[in-house]
């Protein structure tokens, strides 16, 4: 068997298997475009040299292998950097999901959540269930599937909790241009007074 050169510029099978399988797990692991440059970096920050053409080339590869297996996903160029698409043959199945999550109403309890959040912004999750008085671990991750909240930062306090607050898809569900345009806490007692009294 001959030793490989140190100064080959080749790599061998099993490398190039191993570099597609990295980078694959880099692409599984973000949720939006990454620059093959951010690769690379990655890839050296491990111990692992390469460069963007072999990025590139892996990606290829890759995508052969989907092509051949015929799996519902991709790897596609996408602003400036990389990222896993499914294909446009299941764009009508993930539309149907989609209408389907937002098809469900509000849950009385996810909407008083969602307003002490909307209102108190950005809480803490023991301070909104110490104002609601339950716990609310579920309907949390609910309107966080939803896009309605969203984690803002993390509390200067013992233990750093994570502070909550709305996102604009919050804003654009209920009309609002910014949460300045909430209703005032009067205007809300008002409303409901005159609700009571007719």
């Amino acid at each position: 068997m001959t030793a490989l050169d140190p100064a080959s510029t080749e790599r061998p099978a099993a490398c190039d298997a191993g570099l597609a399988a990295h980078i694959e797990a880099i692409l599984l692991s973000v949720d939006r475009p990454i620059a093959a440059r951010k690769i690379v970096d990655a890839l050296a920050c491990a111990g692992i040299k390469t460069d963007e053409s072999e990025v590139a080339e892996s990606v290829d590869r890759l995508n052969q292998v989907y092509s051949d297996t015929q799996r519902s996903f991709r790897i596609e160029s996408v602003a400036g950097g990389y990222r896993v698409m499914t294909r446009a043959v299941h764009a009508p199945v993930l539309a149907g999901l989609r209408q389907a999550r937002s098809a469900g109403r509000l849950s009385r309890a996810a909407l008083e959540t969602l307003a002490i959040v909307a209102y108190e912004q950005p809480i803490t999750r023991a301070r909104l269930e110490a104002i609601r008085g339950v716990a609310c671990g579920e309907v949390l991750r609910t309107l966080i599937e939803r896009k309605l909240i969203t984690v803002k930062g993390r509390a200067e306090e013992l233990g750093r909790p994570m502070l909550y607050g709305t996102t604009r898809q919050f804003l654009d569900a209920f009309g609002l241009s910014s949460t300045r345009d909430l209703p005032s806490v009067e205007e809300l007692r008002n409303a409901e007074w005159q609700g009571g009294s007719t």
